[in-house]
């Protein structure tokens, strides 16, 4: 941050927002320390101090600048966990001195107060952060990840194969690992452990979306929800199809995509009347779409993933925004930041996914006419993949 780049009194009359906040005196170091974990805890910021929202510039009286000076490095050092670097400065402004204090943001999230509050910036305020947003935190700081966490589908020694597809696990290890698992001379159970699918006895999250039985009956809400509609609006009171794309995530793919080609018009193209004809959106692109909703969805949501058919397009939400500072271009160049690490790891070898951070590129390849959405306010990320029109 260069404190030269700033027009103060410019930034003081754009008012509050998320990044400015204005303090006309500071009561204590306590207090302090909770607005700067809500700016650390979101995207930095600047406090000033000596600045009324609704008065303007009303200014420090120079007696408190000491006393001040000790709250802001008792709020950053002391009272937030981890600390906080802050700088301050003093500045002059009509006469009259104001406190720039400037908050980075923290690149060990998330920071909490001395008294284990966690806090977020919201607009120019700030509020407690909820448990998905303190999830996404540990997350991002890779103190944590989703898909390694256990859930609730425990693994009964004898009965594996009430919780675990026996069968599909199997099969994929054979494949994989070049003999069977029976040569392991180990139990399911550690098995799974020790490829990090379960653990003290139960699937973790990557575990049950792979190879759990019936995953749905633990997590609900994980699963693809199609809908084909008559127009271009989203109407549930009028559709031509619907479908829940249930399962493990292959079984989910394998039904997402039967659904969009048996919604989907195909086209002749060169040879016999009998060929079954061309899809009308290339087939690549939307396993690319399906796939990367699977896979990098934030799973922290209890949310569906949404594929919609519209007279237009197909429209595929996943719930979760584009995570840390991705852009819509740093993905389309090929930058990647892995959410579920784990189910990632599998996918390469169960999904048509090759894990290097190039679906976008090919969802463009195939089909340009392809219009991606990183909806913030929502929380979540949007693949139009425009029909042709006919």
């Amino acid at each position: 941050m260069n404190w030269e780049d700033l027009d103060f009194k410019k930034e003081i009359y754009l008012g509050e927002d998320s990044t400015r906040q204005f303090k006309e005196k500071l009561n204590d170091a306590k207090h302090l320390a909770a607005e700067v974990c809500a700016f650390a805890n979101s995207d930095g910021g600047f406090i000033y101090v000596g600045v009324d929202k609704n008065d303007g510039i009303v200014g420090v009286d120079h007696k408190l600048l000491n006393l001040y000076n000790g709250y802001i490095s008792a709020a950053g050092n002391e009272l937030l966990r981890p600390p906080v670097y802050l700088k301050s400065k003093t500045i002059e402004i009509d006469g009259k001195l104001i406190i720039v204090i400037y908050v980075p943001e923290g690149t060990a999230k998330p920071y909490s107060t001395s008294s284990g509050d966690y806090y977020v910036k919201s607009g120019g305020d700030k509020r407690k952060s909820s448990p998905q947003e303190l999830l996404r935190m540990f997350q991002t700081s890779k103190q944590i990840t989703l898909d390694e966490s256990p859930t609730t589908a425990s693994i009964t020694p004898g009965n594996e194969a009430e919780t675990i597809d026996l069968a599909k696990f199997y099969a994929f290890y054979d494949k994989n690992k070049g003999k069977p698992f029976s040569q392991e001379g180990i139990s399911i159970i550690q098995g799974f452990e020790n490829m990090g699918l379960a653990d003290d006895g139960h699937l973790t999250l990557a575990g049950l979306m792979l190879f759990g039985v019936n995953p749905q009956r633990f997590k609900p809400t994980f699963l693809i929800r199609a809908f084909s509609f008559y127009g271009n609006e989203n109407s549930e009171s009028r559709f031509r199809d619907k479908n829940d794309c249930i399962g493990s995530l292959e079984e989910q793919y394998r039904s997402a995509m039967a659904f969009l080609k048996n919604n989907l018009s195909h086209i002749q193209t060169a040879g016999s009347f009998n060929q079954p004809g061309t899809l009308e959106i290339s087939e690549q692109a939307l396993e690319e779409a399906v796939v990367n909703a699977l896979i990098h969805r934030d799973y922290s949501q209890n949310a569906v993933i949404r594929l919609f058919i519209f007279d237009d397009r197909v429209e595929i939400i996943s719930p979760g925004c584009l995570p840390n500072h991705l852009t819509i271009a740093n993905i389309i160049n090929g930058k990647a930041v892995v959410r579920n690490p784990t189910i990632v790891s599998f996918a390469t070898k169960i999904l048509p996914y090759s894990g290097i951070g190039s679906g976008i590129t090919r969802i463009l390849k195939y089909h340009p006419d392809t219009i991606m959405e990183d909806d913030k306010e929502a929380d979540q990320f949007i693949i139009k993949l425009m029909r042709p029109i006919r």
